[in-house]
């Protein structure tokens, strides 16, 4: 290919397009020779690069294409700018759609733990058959607390934080199959029961609330809320509404993924709770005080941002560049 011959025959053409993709605004009709003119230039380098490689003319080509594009389909936004959306407004949003079905699991975990704790209690061959009568009494008396100072305090806070993390990852990631969250439901409140259950058989009942409250208002209520997005996400494939069953699904699922993402930063501040409070020397009323504050905020974050957020149309999901756009159905 003669490179000289075929730039001579296409130059105006690319000047052209250089020009349009400076203009502050296009009219209807330069709009659409705009979109003409970049796709004869898109194929115009197709040639050049498939004839002769790297070429100046190529590069010099592929820089105002490039700019061009960024006409119809614009930059993306700045990360910073991402980070506020995420967290002032789709993140308190997805939070804020699950609310009623937060509570829901809180209401049927604690159901759970205290029917599971009653029926132990009732009879206490019930609590012996969990274990060995000293291995029980080692746990209400030494281990139930060393678990909380057995390690570094940094070392605990984070070993807790991963572990939780994960759990609340599975409950967002697995609640479409509908088992996986009753599971960690029921699961979840057997152990609180039993714990107590055992504690209250050794006379240490009342210092089950005090080292679970410090740090359990905040850490317990993330678990609740990925068990109600995970739900959520079963309710989309199962009850779709107006909405196509993939549609559903994966609006839902776009939209609650942001809650499993959120949790991770909501169980950090719980793990340094546990890590750093709950088994220090620090007086009851102060911990019990750092616990429910850093609940309290958790819930304003939830109810009051999430709530203005949600009035202002977000849903958590991903805007329409990157999902697509949203199709209307008829009703």
């Amino acid at each position: 290919m003669d490179l000289d011959a075929y730039r001579a025959a296409h130059e105006k053409e690319w000047t052209r397009l250089q020009a349009l993709s400076a203009r502050g605004s296009l009219s209807g009709a330069e709009a659409d020779e705009f979109i003409a003119r970049y796709q004869s230039a898109a194929s115009d380098l197709s040639v050049l690069q498939a004839s002769a490689g790297s070429t100046p003319d190529g590069d010099r080509l592929g820089v105002i294409i490039a700019r061009s594009r960024l006409r119809f389909t614009a930059a993306s936004k700045n990360v910073l700018l991402q980070l506020g959306e995420f967290f002032v407004l789709q993140l308190p949003a997805a939070l804020y759609r699950i609310r009623w079905l937060t509570l829901a699991v809180a209401l049927a975990t604690i159901l759970i733990a205290v029917a599971w704790a009653i029926w132990l209690l009732g009879d206490p061959q019930l609590v012996y058959n969990l274990g060995t009568q000293a291995g029980l009494e080692k746990y209400a008396s030494e281990d139930f607390y060393q678990y909380y100072s057995e390690y570094a305090s940094s070392s605990f806070g984070a070993m807790v934080w991963t572990n939780n993390a994960w759990i609340a990852a599975q409950a967002v990631a697995f609640g479409v199959t509908g088992i996986w969250v009753p599971f960690i439901i029921a699961q979840n409140a057997q152990g609180l029961g039993q714990s107590f259950a055992i504690l209250h058989t050794f006379g240490h009942g009342g210092d089950f609330f005090l080292y679970i409250a410090p740090h359990g208002m905040l850490e317990l209520t993330a678990i609740f809320v990925a068990a109600a997005a995970g739900l959520r996400i079963f309710w989309a494939w199962v009850a779709p509404g107006k909405r196509p069953r993939l549609v559903a699904l994966a609006e839902d699922g776009r939209s609650l993924i942001t809650v499993a993402i959120g949790l991770v930063f909501v169980l950090g501040v719980s793990g340094v709770v546990e890590g750093f409070v709950t088994g220090s020397a620090l007086p009851w009323p102060v911990k019990i005080g750092i616990g429910a504050a850093v609940f309290l905020g958790f819930l304003a974050y939830m109810l009051i941002l999430g709530r203005k957020a949600y009035r202002s149309g977000e849903t958590g999901d991903l805007g329409e560049f990157e999902s697509g756009a949203q199709r209307v159905y008829a009703g």
